[in-house]
């Protein structure tokens, strides 16, 4: 068990305006203002992976996290790109998969400075590069503090599972209590009355999920996000996952020739928001989609070269692999007079092909108006 007996003074100067303001709120003049703390915390009891201290502001927090863990870790941004921050010693494929793990997603954000980002994703990809370079325990003071709280409370489930998964000690300190729902810590600690409470793993918030067909101007809102070009084909039909009545996620489908078969549809322009990224929305939008498709007789194909794309499609159930990313194929003939030859990948990327394999869409009416746009899911 850790002991707390931490006493803060501050030599205070009685000048003329401090005199004043004594006299003003009836505060006794002192040459000293102190703060102690003092406490058992049994964080040594039992095993753990995420902690949290909270309180408002002023209330000790950062001083009780450093008597408790040392001094926080920080870094420097000085590259030309956030990925050139990293240390060398960190192969390519670990980092672009601890960035995608803490919804640091959007490709382009990745080669730029660090500088240049927004807000939300200077959050996310310092969380990435603290997590990644710190093997024992990571404390982060003012955490979620400069973002949103859409973004912290997204970002806290992320950086959660992450931590939980390659079994790591985090610990977060912030004078916000809308993440713990999200952060799902397995103790909590307020200075302010030095409570100390261990906590079960409990579920996430629920959200507001829906899913329509759009209008294919719905793309622009997302098109700058999308690692590949901003053009999509005229033919495409288009679908928007919303979260609580906001647009989240992307996806479109494309009638795709095969040389066998002409109810294969592929799925393009996967895209979640970067706000919004982290909590698999991309992969219950591609879900619905190939369930609502393969109830009405069609097979769905997806095409992901983005890394995690490939690993989540990989990873799920529903998905099966017809071809691994970077594997050439053979050549075939695809439609009267074209033939992808030998040797060649989809649009020159060593990308992947999975088909849905999950389940059909129960009522069948339901997936047709979900696919004609008639009604959302």
């Amino acid at each position: 068990m850790r002991s707390i007996n931490l006493l803060v003074e501050s030599e205070l100067t009685l000048t003329p305006r401090v005199k004043q303001l004594s006299g003003m709120f009836d505060v006794p003049p002192t040459e000293k203002l102190s703060h102690h703390w003092q406490g058992e915390i049994p964080i040594d009891e039992k095993p753990w992976n995420v902690g949290l201290i909270v309180g408002p502001s002023g209330a000790g927090k950062s001083s009780v996290a450093r008597q408790l863990f040392g001094e926080e870790k920080t870094f420097e941004w000085n590259a030309l790109s956030v990925i050139d921050d990293f240390d060398r010693r960190f192969p390519i494929q670990e980092i672009t998969e601890t960035c995608s793990a803490v919804g640091f997603n959007t490709i382009p954000s990745w080669m730029k400075p660090f500088g240049v980002l927004s807000t939300g994703e200077k959050f996310r990809v310092d969380l990435a590069r603290r997590l990644i370079d710190q093997d024992d325990l990571l404390m982060v003071d003012e955490f979620t503090s400069v973002v949103d709280r859409q973004v912290a409370q997204i970002g806290s489930h992320a950086v959660q599972k992450f931590v939980r998964k390659h079994n790591k000690k985090f610990v977060a300190v912030t004078c916000h209590y809308d993440v713990v729902e999200w952060l799902q810590p397995d103790w909590i600690l307020e200075p302010m009355t030095m409570d100390f409470q261990w906590r079960s793993l409990r579920r996430r918030p629920e959200l507001k999920i829906e899913i329509a067909k759009v209008d294919r101007s719905a793309w622009k809102l997302f098109s700058k996000f999308h690692y590949l070009t901003a053009e999509m084909h005229t033919g495409a039909q288009c679908y928007i996952l919303f979260v609580d009545g906001t647009p989240a996620s992307f996806a479109a489908t494309l009638h795709r020739p095969h040389p066998t078969a002409d109810n294969i549809k592929g799925l393009t322009r996967g895209v979640t928001l970067p706000d919004y990224q982290g909590l698999g929305l991309a992969f219950m939008l591609f879900d619905t989609l190939g369930a609502a498709q393969k109830a009405i007789g069609n097979r769905v194909r997806l095409y992901p070269a983005h890394p995690s794309f490939v690993r989540s499609a990989d990873r799920s159930p529903n998905w099966t692999m017809k071809k691994a990313p970077g594997n050439f194929v053979k050549s075939i003939k695809i439609s009267v007079g074209s033939t992808l030859k030998a040797g060649s990948t989809f649009g020159g990327r060593p990308n992947a092909v999975f088909e849905y394999c999950g389940a059909a869409m129960a009522d069948k009416a339901q997936a047709q108006a979900l696919i004609s746009g008639s009604m959302a899911a």
